[in-house]
């Protein structure tokens, strides 16, 4: 019964005009520009990171540390981001924010100090922090009265975002045989306030409290609704065990990624193999996407959790064993692991909370993952510099078994 409603409500929305249909797809390009610049921004660092071991004379626990000051920024800003954006609009805090991770990219390449440098990757974290809250919400809601579109312009969007991650980390590797590592960030820092003024042309938001078909929402009509908030000790034995599978997961992730340009480097890739390594790897990432999403529904999440886990520790163990040209070849194997195994367990919190906290559970989940996802690079740089980089990414590749026994526990409590 509830599905003829839904099928039939989506099926007579109303018509959307001409201007209506471009406006959308002015937001979804707008949006999957804004994805596609703040991802690649985000991950060119590890790109540079044996760059500034050489230059800088820091160790793996600094290296993970500024990848993790970059990474916690983003993370930590992000709902401040969502609230100045009421105040301020979407439009300012998404221009502002591509804006300062521009200029940041600049500062980077002037800076000749490490603190200075390290400012330069904080500031740069917190312009990232505006991008991912906003342009979602921004193609969520120019699609809000046409649902047929919604999913596949999210699913567009969120491409767009690995389209950014192999492309420009594999430019400013291929630009670093010429150009020096100042020149390549002052160049991706203009690039990056090119793209902000676009978007001052580029964004076209709605007016408050209309849709996309330009009727008012009367939000003032619905009948207050009493939250009941949830402590974190309150949720079921599955939930926790899927959040501790996520932080597993997403710290093996960030910490590969991190070391994997020095372990490399160590084989005797040059800074423009380092790049085309890792848009190897972030095309295996997009295509796990959907071979995950695949297995996820066909076999289930604990068999596909296990699957991608243990290939995972298997992949990483022949990296670091294998020659360089070999080596690059199984990056999109573990790349189709790393990425798809995330999508398969945020799938899963749905069916693991009541509907009326899944917003609070989904809160949860992102910060403990994303938290996972910032200290792993110090933990890991940590034991890399007190043996070596080997046996640290050895003991990463154990560390990530542990979401077998917790994927088993998630399992369990998975309704039926």
């Amino acid at each position: 019964m509830n599905t003829k409603t839904s099928i039939t409500t989506e099926q007579h929305a109303p018509a959307l005009s001409k201007s209506d249909r471009k406006q959308q797809q002015q937001s979804l390009i707008a949006a999957s520009t804004a994805h596609a610049v703040h991802d690649g921004m985000t991950d060119l660092v590890y790109v540079l990171l044996p760059i500034w071991q050489s230059q800088f004379g820091i160790s793996y626990a600094i290296a993970g540390l500024m990848r993790g000051i970059y990474a916690g920024c983003m993370a930590g800003f992000q709902i401040q981001a969502s609230k100045f954006s009421e105040k301020y609009g979407r439009k300012t805090l998404l221009v502002g924010g591509t804006a300062l991770a521009g200029i940041a990219y600049i500062i980077a390449g002037q800076t000749a100090t490490l603190i200075g440098l390290i400012a330069a990757l904080a500031l740069a974290g917190i312009g990232a922090s505006t991008q991912h809250p906003l342009a979602s919400s921004l193609v969520a809601d120019a699609y809000d009265e046409d649902k047929l579109r919604s999913r596949s312009a999210l699913a567009t969007y969120n491409f767009a975002g690995d389209i950014g991650k192999m492309a420009l980390p594999a430019a400013v590797g291929v630009a670093l045989t010429w150009w020096s590592w100042r020149q390549s960030a002052g160049f991706v820092g203009l690039f990056g306030i090119a793209v902000a003024l676009w978007l001052v042309w580029a964004i076209r938001e709605k007016p408050h409290g209309q849709t996309s078909t330009g009727i008012e929402s009367k939000v003032e009509s619905q009948p207050e609704r009493v939250v009941t908030v949830k402590t974190y000790a309150s949720y079921s034995a599955g939930f926790h065990a899927l959040l501790a599978t996520g932080v597993v997961d997403t710290a093996t992730r960030m910490g590969f990624l991190t070391f994997l340009p020095f372990v490399l480097k160590d084989k005797g890739a040059t800074t423009a193999t380092i790049g085309l390594a890792l848009s190897l790897l972030f095309v295996g990432g997009a295509a796990g996407k959907l071979v995950c999403g695949y297995l996820g529904r066909r076999i289930g999440m604990l068999k596909t959790v296990w699957f991608t886990e243990i290939l995972t520790a298997i992949v990483i163990l022949c990296i670091l064993n294998l020659p360089l040209t070999i080596a690059l070849m199984t990056l999109p194997i573990i790349g189709l692991a790393l990425n798809g195994t995330s999508s398969v367990l945020y799938g899963s919190v749905p069916e693991l909370v009541d509907a009326s906290d899944r917003t609070r559970a989904f809160a949860l989940f992102y910060t403990g993952t994303i938290g996972g996802g910032a200290l792993s690079p110090i933990c890991f740089g940590w034991l890399g510099d007190h043996t070596n980089i080997v046996l640290a990414m050895q003991c990463l590749a154990a560390f990530v078994c542990l979401t077998l026994p917790l994927a088993w526990i998630v399992n369990r409590e998975l309704p039926k």
